[in-house]
């Protein structure tokens, strides 16, 4: 096999050594633009667990590279003038160009070919030179390959918010060091890093709209990095910055990181001697994950390892074999480097966002720092610096040994013993909407189950507002009797809250059972549909929903009036109204379901009109004392939809009318909705909001363990944390997951107290078990 790689950085060359340390009989070679043992860059960084990969795949290259390695395991967070360190998170750095000359020396001890100063202009004809059998694209991120083949990789490239340049200093720091400076125009951070006997890493970054106003942008190279050097002068201890890009001229050291996605990684040529050649892209030219978590090169290097894998997986009949070979590489690493890239779109965004974070306490900034990613925990903090998050806890709490989801939380007059609440969840198990003793045990066995709260699924305001003949009322006193039945018991047989949430199905009433064709009308006896506009859910399925006239538009507020003052007499503690998921409220926010030309359409100022009307005429009839929240769709998904900048505004204006809480869900607004799935994947909504519109919020979505909760509570996330699923699997999630912690002092139902203790006990044998020697 004939391997040509172009781009030598550490994807090209570590894939080219790897190749011939596993075949000596394979011809080959890389290319690079830049002269022999000279390269750009400062330090770069890895994670012990990347080094360790490197051991298994070469353990020559890697015993070098682990020797020039610095290593740390603190992370020091200076803000406002306090310093907070934490520790145990295992970082190793070393230079950029001390790296590659070890990759090379590598290479050329191999027998590798390594071709310098030879600036690829067109891959076929290298390929055709060297007679290549497979070509790996690893130009880096500003890839030509790329580029000339983007028809087929179909390339995805966001240029980020921030500026940033790249520098260096003789000051060494002792830990990785994230400082952050305000100026008159806004925050400027660094990332400073050692990376050798004599140097660190000094990247300094701020968003763009305070680079310009600062005037960088018209400054010189020197004025530029002394200007940086003036305002991070209390981390220097009197050293310079030094940048080595002086190939740039002044801002055009300044870039905005471009964030790469590849929607495939391979392309196939048709040379002109008729052999069918591979180009696969590498490294940066397939993806880029931001500098802020330290992945680029990590990834380089692993995707050079999976593709050498999959390669050698098919024997010495490897050539016929690469069509399958490179599938394979495809499938498996865009799905790993996908996981690291949604953990670096959260780091970006955070580092984008300083501004958001910087009214918190220094103790809270600096865990929603080191949390920013999501992929570091509350308890995975503990492995690594136990002290740390103990203080933390105590810092949160006012006491020692408190895990942040089991803080109590204050809202008006009610006070919630944790910040778990049962999400409320449609059960279509109602008769002419009446609950029954479904409700009782459903509701009860989870109010029992530990959750601060247990909130009704949607409850509509009139028969016509169902969704489906299933669900639940309070349209008339048998219903509110109902209910009442159900909150007196939750009241005696535990200490939790329960909320109702009022809605109105609008245009996505008059459906089958969730059971049944979920969203389709029903086989007969529908009813007619009100929605914003006239337009159906399901286009040639959905029934055509009447366009509300300010008539029923007063009917329906009404209703809403009518509701909340039976749900007031029925004992609820907290009432929610529903303006998600593209029902009747909802309908009216959105662009994509209210194309109006009345004074409630247009902007979304009068999109919001009506919704606000019917909160403040439930607001006013609702008791003082009680709390009042709000759930949203905080992101339709959806081209031209509402978006998480509009989700802040919504969140403002229902503040102003008296919301003391947004509930932020997403999406269900529109069939061609396409989310971006993963864990806690709408936390960030919930996070923007209370920190930039100032209001407490609930995060809900793929929230399944205690450390998630404990995470986003402790990071400021949000106030409060709705369980769904995971609540339908077990009725006492909370109470188990406490067990699953540790935490003993959280009270149990007085008749199942043996359970706990038995619980408690099993958890401590199991733990003891796993961590004896030899298991």
């Amino acid at each position: 096999m004939r391997v040509l790689c172009i781009g030598g950085g550490p994807a090209g060359l570590y894939f080219g050594l790897l190749m011939k340390l596993r075949d000596p009989s394979r011809d080959v070679v890389v290319v690079e633009r830049n002269r022999p043992y000279d390269t750009f860059g400062w330090g770069v960084v890895f994670s012990d667990a990347t080094l360790e990969n490197l051991k298994q795949a070469d353990p020559v290259s890697a015993a070098e590279i682990n020797a020039a390695f610095n290593h740390w395991d603190d992370i020091d967070i200076h803000i406002g003038g306090r310093t907070i360190r934490s520790g145990g998170h295992g970082f190793i750095g070393i230079g950029r160009k001390r790296l590659l000359n070890i990759l090379q020396a590598r290479c050329e001890a191999l027998g590798v070919r390594l071709v310098f100063e030879t600036d690829c202009t067109d891959d076929q004809a290298l390929a055709r030179q060297y007679g290549a059998d497979i070509v790996v694209a690893s130009d880096g991120i500003n890839s030509r390959i790329r580029t000339r083949y983007a028809a087929t990789f179909e390339p995805d490239i966001d240029h980020r918010q921030c500026r940033f340049v790249w520098l260096g200093t003789h000051k060494l720091f002792d830990a990785f060091t994230f400082a952050f400076e305000k100026t008159e125009h806004g925050w400027f951070q660094a990332h400073a890093y050692r990376f050798d006997d004599t140097t660190s890493t000094f990247i300094v970054e701020t968003p763009e709209s305070v680079w310009r106003a600062t005037g960088i942008e018209d400054m010189s190279q020197e004025e530029g990095v002394a200007y940086c050097e003036k305002l991070f002068a209390p981390y220097l201890d009197g050293h310079k910055l030094i940048s080595n890009a002086t190939h740039l001229r002044g801002s055009a050291n300044w870039i905005r990181f471009p964030r790469v996605i590849c929607r495939r990684w391979v392309h196939w040529n048709t040379l002109a001697d008729g052999r069918r050649v591979p180009v696969v892209l590498m490294g940066d030219a397939a993806h880029t994950a931001h500098f802020s978590i330290g992945s680029g090169t990590k990834l380089a290097l692993e995707d050079a390892i999976d593709l050498a894998d999959e390669i050698d997986g098919q024997g010495a009949a490897g050539i016929d074999q690469l069509p399958e070979a490179l599938a394979r590489y495809e499938a498996t690493r865009s799905v790993e480097v996908l996981k690291i890239q949604n953990a670096a779109r959260n780091s970006t965004e955070w580092f984008e966002n300083v501004e958001r974070y910087a009214g918190m306490a220094p103790e809270q900034f600096a865990y929603s720092l080191l949390t920013r990613s999501q992929r570091i925990s509350h308890e995975n903090l503990r492995v690594r610096d136990a002290a740390y998050v103990e203080g933390f806890e105590q810092w949160l709490a006012g006491e020692p040994g408190l895990p942040p989801m089991f803080t109590p939380f204050r809202l008006r007059g009610v006070t919630l013993r944790n910040r778990v609440v049962v999400s409320p969840m449609a059960m279509y198990s109602a008769t002419d909407g009446v609950p029954g003793d479904f409700h009782l045990v459903h509701l009860g066995a989870r109010a029992m189950g530990g959750a601060a709260m247990v909130v009704a699924e949607m409850t509509c305001v009139s028969p016509e507002a169902r969704i489906t003949p299933g669900c639940p009322g309070l349209w008339n006193d048998a219903q509110r009797d109902a209910w009442k039945r159900i909150v007196d018991f939750v009241h005696a047989g535990s200490e939790a809250k329960i909320a109702i949430q009022l809605g109105h199905a609008g245009r996505k009433g008059s459906t089958q059972l969730g059971w049944e064709k979920m969203d389709y009308p029903l086989a007969e006896g529908n009813w007619p549909l009100v929605s914003a506009s006239a337009l159906p859910y399901l286009p040639g399925i959905s029934q055509v929903p009447r366009q509300m006239t300010r008539a029923d538009m007063d009917r329906v507020r009404d209703d809403f009036v009518a509701n909340a003052r039976r749900a007031a007499e029925a004992g609820f503690d907290w009432l929610e109204l529903h303006c998600a998921h593209g029902y009747l409220l909802s309908s009216f926010i959105s662009p994509l379901t209210n194309v109006r030309e009345d004074e409630y359409g247009g902007v979304l100022e009068n999109r919001l009109r009506y919704p606000l009307e019917v909160f403040a005429a439930v607001r006013a009839v609702w008791p003082q004392d009680r709390p009042m929240s709000v759930r949203i769709s905080a992101h339709d998904w959806v081209e031209g939809g509402i978006t998480a900048g509009d989700a802040v505004e919504i969140a403002r204006a229902f503040k102003a009318a008296g919301a003391d809480m947004i509930d932020c869900s997403s999406g269900q607004v529109s069939p061609d909705q396409a989310p971006v799935y993963g864990r806690m994947y709408q936390t960030p909504f919930a996070d923007r909001i209370r920190n930039e519109a100032g209001i407490p919020t609930i995060a809900v979505g793929a929230i399944f363990e205690a450390d998630h909760v404990d995470s986003i509570i402790a990071a400021g996330r949000a106030d409060l944390c709705a369980i769904a699923r995971p609540h339908l699997a077990d009725p006492a999630w909370t109470l188990h997951e406490a067990a699953r912690l540790g935490f003993r002092d959280v009270p149990w139902p007085r008749q199942y107290v043996a359970g706990k203790r038995q619980l408690e006990t099993n958890l401590a044998r199991a733990a003891s078990y796993a961590q004896a020697p030899g298991k």
